[in-house]
């Protein structure tokens, strides 16, 4: 306000930004864009004071406060029984006759024209909140008498359920709320719309959208009616895109308030606004933008050729700037398959580019040095490397190198097995060698550069030990990749024995004798459960870690600070044991580019499957390995007692292979990301260093440089304008994690064909009610989605819900003690993902293809382990009525060649 006076009523051009606490966050916002000169229908505000004399005078705070103060998680009955005991107090409440005589008489000064009557609380229109919506507005209102009843409405309403709801969400106390009044001259608007200084699909701050139909407003708002939109670019005024829609319904006035109608046939498919309108609001956005300093939502009307602005609020909830979608996938190199399979597994997401950078260079050296192993040389004919293509990765095999590859494959095969004539010293040996030679030499490097303090270290030295440190990481997957064929082998030969040969009906299927077996993962899942058990021994500990929010409680651990009413001591003890288990856990990777945070760096995860089993509703994984260890040790002795000799032979071969191969896969792929919490810290000083220099605004801008780009920087001359070129990549980034990387390039639907059966990932382009993967876990479960992208998301899994990824690492494996199934778009018979849920006993259905894209979070789904089936159920928990539920998903590769091959290496293991 302009004075010291506190008025009941006031106009626009005396009202701003700082008397949101008199007017409320619409009125402050309508008269800082009236005293902008903005053109805005002229209107004036039933102040704050004039709604606190209204309940002081009808003696309603004590008993409103009462009745609003329903707990956060109350239903939805329970805060619209509130709302209506709350609105018959205020409709049996007299308005003070000072204020009713101040509004008569204010809306006499505006011309008594049609006006709309609008809420405006203290709590809305914020840049922080979207409270939009929340209370109510009367349109076409007319008369003294009905302006005065509009008005006691608009206070009643800042107790409706859904406000009160939303404000309890937030934490909002029902005392610290208060309610203004708009009343605005109406525009009898030929047309209207909305129109954001920023797209809210792809958070692009460099367009204008803008959505337009005919007649009033408020469907508009509403979402009631279609719209034609508009992508405009904000520098340029040049039009993006234009959507014009079939506009069947309109809203106009009716005697008092509005009424749809049908619109006119003639202007149904006609476009709302002409390029010179166009243009015009698009200024008028700009300008109103600049006025505020951050992106706007805007209300708009257009009457007799000139606009009028009724609203403008920030948007809130902006996602950060995303590029559009690709939609083709153009490849690098000629002459060549494009797969995403092996390591690019882990790597669901595109690369940022220094990663992508790196790992292209240290994969070939990695593969180069396995060809020697595999051929005794590296063939100069075998084109692999890693390139990205739309930033994904992909293995990139030249046609020429992979029938020299094929031909050689018996003698690739003995070499992994430490068979071959040039294994050598350092041949990957399978498990052995993994044991023996490549786990210890990664952690001996490791070890080198964890002992070295990065803040000494000179700008090469720390871009020399990130290569390093990548390097013996890529060399150390190549070792574990003669594990994983090993330990598909040896399962797939043991269940096609058993199951085809041994097994009688009824009795349980191969995989449930490999199953009580310990593992890293599984490891990592008891520390937490101990966590969580030594936490229970000390109440204020365990009500410490019940009720802090996480972010502050991952500080209170890493850094040892005690929560307030914590013993500092017993604090120490349970933090010091926590920050154990990161030093043995911490380093197992959501994705291997190093990009993204370790749980080392953000524990959040960690401490919500604590405080899941702290609450007691978890399984206790000792007593479940316990009762399956129990189960498997028993059936195996019932089968090998009825079996023959040459039967119990076999039977006993396959099965010690199966078992001995398959805990030490998943103990080395658990260890990939051994040596990327050393790479981020040597990143991250790098990144420091350079924010010191003034080249980038942040130290995780490092990940989103160039190698080059990274190389000059270290050299002393970095680039100039890496901020904006950043920025760029990010918005790049974020608009290519929208889309669907196909499995193989070029796309070939006979490719898709063929090879269905060994990627990792099903048909992508399926329809219908039914998603076919993989069948891995057995049984049916029937239960709402989750769908998450990342350990960011890990907080909202909740107990008894479908986990739905791309794919899990052995980082995801605390949420599997939440999950009710599992559902991946990537993921086999013997991924991590099914053996994980095997030793849960729940369903999991892996390599749908297209799992994340089709199933959204809350969607009741039955996930059929069995059938490997997938199906999107209606509301009433049934399958839509034209797809009837299938069985025969996509199933895991057949078994009798991996029995043969099974067998004949069997016989190896049998002779020596």
């Amino acid at each position: 306000m302009d004075d010291d006076a506190t008025p009941t009523t006031t106009g626009f051009d005396q009202v701003g930004a700082a008397d949101v606490a008199l007017v409320g966050g619409k009125a402050a916002n309508l008269g800082e864009l009236t005293r902008a000169g903005l053109p805005v229908p002229p209107g004036f505000v039933v102040t704050t004071a004039a709604y606190d004399a209204f309940v002081a005078a009808n003696g309603l705070a004590a008993e409103v406060a009462g009745i609003a103060g329903e707990p956060a998680d109350a239903d939805a009955a329970a805060f619209e029984r509130a709302a209506a005991r709350i609105g018959e107090l205020f409709g049996r409440g007299a308005v003070p006759a000072p204020i009713a005589d101040a509004v008569r008489a204010a809306y006499r000064a505006l011309g008594a024209p049609p006006v709309a009557v609008r809420s405006s609380a203290t709590a809305e229109d914020l840049a922080g909140a979207s409270f939009a919506g929340q209370q109510d507005t009367y349109l076409n209102v007319r008369g003294e008498a009905a302006v005065l009843g509009a008005v006691v409405d608009c206070w009643a309403s800042l107790w409706t359920a859904r406000a009160m709801a939303y404000r309890r969400r937030q934490g909002i106390a029902p005392d610290a709320v208060s309610l203004a009044v708009v009343v605005q001259e109406m525009v009898e608007a030929d047309a209207s719309g909305v129109a954001f200084t920023a797209d809210p699909a792809t958070g692009r701050r460099d367009r204008v959208v803008v959505s337009a139909a005919w007649g009033l407003g408020e469907s508009v708002v509403g979402g009631t009616v279609s719209t034609d939109d508009h992508v405009v670019d904000k520098a340029t005024g040049q039009l993006v895109s234009r959507h014009v829609a079939d506009k069947a319904e309109m809203t106009v006035y009716a005697g008092t308030g509005t009424a749809p109608r049908p619109v006119p046939p003639e202007r149904r498919r006609a476009p709302v606004l002409d390029d010179a309108a166009l243009a015009e609001l698009v200024a008028l956005a700009r300008r109103i933008e600049d006025h505020y300093g951050t992106p706007q939502d805007i209300e708009w009307a257009l009457a007799g050729g000139r606009v009028a602005v009724v609203q403008a609020r920030p948007i809130t909830a902006l996602p950060e700037p995303a590029a559009e979608p690709p939609t083709t996938w153009p490849v690098p190199y000629p002459g060549g398959l494009y797969f995403r399979a092996s390591i690019v597994e882990h790597m669901p997401d595109p690369l940022t580019p220094l990663f992508a950078d790196l790992i292209d260079g240290s994969v070939s050296r990695s593969l180069g040095a396995l060809m020697h192993q595999a051929f005794g040389h590296y063939p100069s004919d075998v084109e692999i490397s890693l390139p990205t293509v739309n930033g994904y990765a992909y293995y990139f095999y030249g046609y020429r190198g992979m029938l020299r590859m094929l031909a050689g494959t018996p003698r690739a095969l003995r070499a992994m097995t430490g068979r071959s004539e040039y294994a050598g010293p350092q041949a990957i040996g399978g498990p052995t060698g993994w044991r023996e030679r490549a786990h210890p030499r990664y952690r001996a490097v490791v070890g080198t550069w964890n002992g070295k303090d990065p803040a000494a270290l000179t700008p090469a030295e720390l871009l020399g030990g990130v290569e390093e440190l990548l390097d013996a990481g890529t060399a150390y997957y190549t070792a574990v990749q003669s594990i994983i064929p090993l330990a598909a082998l040896s399962e797939l030969a043991f269940r096609g024995f058993h199951d085809r040969l041994v097994r009688r009906r009824g009795e349980p299927a191969g995989q449930s004798f490999l199953l009580g077996f310990d593992s890293q993962p599984i490891r990592a899942e008891k520390s937490l459960f101990d966590l969580a058990v030594a936490a229970r021994d000390d109440a204020p500990v365990a009500a410490a870690l019940t009720a802090a929010a996480g972010a502050d409680l991952a500080d209170a651990v890493l850094h040892d600070v005690a929560p307030r009413g914590v013993d500092r001591e017993a604090w120490s003890r349970w933090s010091a044991r926590f920050r154990e288990h990161l030093d043995r856990y911490g380093h197992t990777v959501y994705n291997l580019d190093f990009a993204d945070p370790l749980p080392a760096d953000e524990p959040g995860p960690l401490l919500d499957a604590v405080r899941f089993h702290l609450g007691g509703t978890g399984t206790d994984p000792y007593e479940r390995q316990r009762r399956t260890a129990e189960r498997r040790d028993r059936q195996t002795a019932a089968v090998r007692a009825r079996l023959d000799p040459l039967r119990r032979a076999v039977f006993d071969g396959l099965l010690g292979w199966a078992q001995e191969t398959g805990p030490v896969r998943e103990d080395a792929l658990a260890d990939m990301g051994l040596g990327w919490p050393a790479m981020r810290r040597l990143l991250r000083e790098l990144g420091g260093r350079l924010v010191a220099a003034g080249a980038v605004d942040e130290p995780d801008d490092v990940f989103w440089l160039r190698l080059d780009e990274l190389r000059r920087a270290v050299a002393g001359t970095p680039p100039t304008g890496l901020p904006a070129a950043i920025a760029e990549r990010k918005a790049l980034w974020r608009g290519r994690k929208r889309a669907t990387a196909p499995q193989v390039l070029p796309e070939s639907a006979l490719l898709d064909r063929l090879l269905a059966r060994i990627l990792p990932a099903g048909d992508q382009k399926q329809t219908g009610a039914t998603i076919r993967g993989v069948a891995t876990g057995s049984g049916t479960v029937t239960a709402p989605a989750r769908v998450l992208t990342g350990p960011a998301d890990f907080a909202a899994m909740r107990p008894g819900e479908v986990l739905v990824a791309r794919i899990t690492t052995p980082a995801w494996t605390s949420l599997f003690a939440l999950a009710a199934a599992v559902v991946t778009d990537v993921g086999g018979p013997l991924s991590h993902s099914s053996i994980v849920a095997r030793e849960y006993g729940i369903p999991a259905v892996l390599g749908t293809g297209s799992g994340t894209a089709r199933i959204r979070t809350g969607q009741l789904v039955r996930v059929d382990g069995d059938a490997g089936t997938v199906t999107l159920l209606d509301d009433d928990g049934r399958a839509p009525a034209d797809e009837p539920d299938p069985r025969g998903g996509r199933r895991a590769v057949p078994v009798v060649a991996a029995v043969a091959v099974g067998v004949a290496l069997l016989r190896r293991r049998l002779r020596r």
